[in-house]
């Protein structure tokens, strides 16, 4: 079973086993819908999901049968997932943020380094990379004027170049 990265804990919130999460996803009312089932961790161990609320920028997550803090603290740093067969298709020219993670990054055919992560900005996504030269990381726009091409398959995003850009 493939699956998409769509959170990660950061914390446990008070003591009835709520979980504080890193939303990595646009879609948090689909993702962690109740009754839905989200998985965690390397072994991907499966859980009903109880509630979900936002709170200070996070969102607090309550899973079912582990209404304890005392059940659900080993579960901090660990990343959340969904099953990528339970999540509807994107559009074409949409990419899940855990599918650009690794991919190279070229201009003109150059390998100029690798993205780390994709972050959320108020009018548009960033891609953050890390840089061969020089080891520095860089923001680049997640927007056409900037990405020439995905390829998903040849793990790369061929950017434009632009003066300033890195």
């Amino acid at each position: 079973m493939e699956y998409v990265t769509i959170g990660k804990i950061l914390n446990t919130f008070g003591i009835k086993g709520e979980l504080k999460v890193d939303v990595y996803t646009d879609f948090p009312e689909d993702r962690f819908q109740k009754g839905s089932t989200v998985y965690i961790g390397d072994e991907y161990l499966a859980f009903k999901v109880a509630a979900y609320r936002e709170h200070k920028g996070f969102m607090l997550l309550l899973l079912e049968d582990n209404e304890d803090i005392n059940l659900v603290e080993k579960f901090k740093g660990m990343y959340l997932y969904k099953a990528k067969g339970d999540i509807k298709p994107l559009q074409e020219g949409q990419y899940y943020f855990s599918d650009l993670k690794d991919l190279n990054v070229f201009i003109d055919d150059k390998k100029i380094g690798r993205v780390l992560r994709v972050e959320e900005g108020l009018k548009n996504n960033n891609l953050r990379v890390l840089k061969d030269e020089d080891g520095k990381e860089y923001l680049i726009p997640f927007i056409p004027v900037f990405i020439k091409k995905v390829d998903l398959d040849k793990e790369r995003i061929d950017i434009n170049w632009i003066e300033g850009l890195i």
